[in-house]
């Protein structure tokens, strides 16, 4: 899959955003590799103004709903932050067959790197009304529910439906309305 950066042209509005692992690898089946990625968000939230709506990992990709003044490169960071940091720890690990199937997936133009975890590009869009937002949220916190893992999305772990049902979740989100 080629390249296809989204440009955030309203950062002052949120975005669903969706970024996948590549070749659509189950990454996220390691719960600290999960740990990584809500790390890194706690992260920006605290010092790049990330507000995170809404979001949900699986085991192949992730959603989220977010708004930052600067969008477009929290996103950029948190790919690169994280990839580094799950390749790192899956090299601690000795997961060799994990990381050769990274090691396959990498883009041949990639010379300063051995790995590819995440596919280029991120599919964005913007949450231009109070409806975009509650039909965003909502395919968030109902894929896991359509994939059949659990019966009640906020019975999934790795989401903010929890947070929406009244139940703590797994880090701060702000609560749309």
């Amino acid at each position: 899959m080629g390249r296809s950066r989204y440009l955030i042209t309203e950062p002052d509005k949120p975005h669903f955003l969706t970024c996948t692992v590549s070749e659509w690898f189950p990454l996220f089946t390691r719960p600290a590799l999960v740990d990584i990625l809500l790390d890194c968000w706690r992260y920006q939230q605290a010092q790049h103004g990330l507000k995170l709506f809404g979001y949900v990992v699986l085991e192949n990709h992730l959603h989220l709903v977010a708004q930052a003044p600067r969008l477009d490169q929290c996103v950029s960071r948190f790919k690169s932050f994280t990839a580094r940091r799950i390749i790192d720890h899956l090299e601690v690990q000795g997961a060799k067959r994990v990381l050769q199937r990274l090691g396959f997936s990498k883009r041949a133009h990639k010379h300063d790197r051995a790995y590819q975890c995440w596919q280029e590009g991120v599919h964005g869009e913007l949450v231009y009304s109070e409806a975009v937002m509650r039909q965003k949220l909502d395919y968030i916190h109902y894929n896991p529910v359509k994939r059949g893992y659990v019966d009640l999305p906020e019975h999934w772990r790795y989401s903010s439906a929890r947070d929406y049902a009244g139940q703590p979740g797994l880090i701060v989100i702000d609560r749309w309305a």
